[in-house]
């Protein structure tokens, strides 16, 4: 196995564990949830396949799903990011040869594009979970604050954990 394999892996299992065990549990004020364990689709290689993104963005949610009795909501939620991941970067990178590295990340978007693919992908998930969640447009000021609070803090995780995940040899300023 290649090294970036087992990174994925070792990644994969650390945020899945930190999701179910951790973050799950954070509510602050009752509003913001962290769904930090999307990071892995969002850090996947764009050379992937669709059935291999599909794949395992579903096995992923799954996942998620079996150890925090969710009823296949982030199956669903995972699967839908998988697949509208590559479009949504398309919005910011119109030729994929224009990526340094076949990964998304701030080195090879550039941190400008890197936040708003980042913002995007993961507005978009939060939007999907908590209208699942909700079922209902009953309470819509609630729903948009739990979907904005939850996307601010998601986001401010997963930057810092690519802050650990990118070599010091390698970051820029």
């Amino acid at each position: 196995m290649s090294k970036t394999l087992l990174q994925f892996i070792l990644l994969t299992l650390i945020l899945v564990l930190a999701q179910v065990l951790v973050f799950n549990h954070v509510s602050l004020f009752n509003m913001a949830v962290p769904m930090v364990f999307i990071y892995v689709i969002l850090r996947l290689p764009i050379t992937l396949s669709l059935n291999w993104m599909l794949t395992i963005g579903f096995f992923l949610g799954l996942t998620v799903d079996v150890f925090s009795d969710t009823y296949g909501m982030n199956a669903f939620g995972c699967t839908l990011l998988s697949l509208c991941r590559r479009p949504i970067l398309r919005l910011y990178v119109p030729r994929e040869e224009d990526l340094t590295k076949p990964e998304p990340s701030m080195l090879s978007l550039g941190s400008g594009i890197y936040l708003k693919y980042l913002l995007t992908c993961t507005l978009f998930y939060c939007i999907l979970i908590f209208t699942i969640e909700a079922f209902t447009f009953f309470h819509p000021l609630q729903l948009l604050l739990r979907v904005v609070f939850s996307t601010l803090l998601s986001m401010i995780i997963m930057l810092g954990i690519d802050s650990l995940m990118t070599p010091r040899s390698e970051k820029r300023l």
